[in-house]
């Protein structure tokens, strides 16, 4: 999920280059939202196999 966060975030800068805003926007949301998921899961995956450890 991450390695999709990053791909977005490269069309949006190509795209920022470029000159096409509203792509550039769209590609930074869509790697902003990503981002955050594989973080929460990130998290997640990391307190249960701190629980599972014990």
């Amino acid at each position: 999920m991450l390695h999709y966060a990053v791909i977005f975030f490269v069309i949006a800068i190509i795209a920022a280059i470029l000159g096409f805003g509203g792509i550039a926007a769209g590609a930074a949301g869509i790697a902003k939202v990503l981002f955050f998921i594989f973080l929460i899961l990130a998290i997640a995956s990391f307190v249960i196999n701190l629980g599972r450890g014990r």
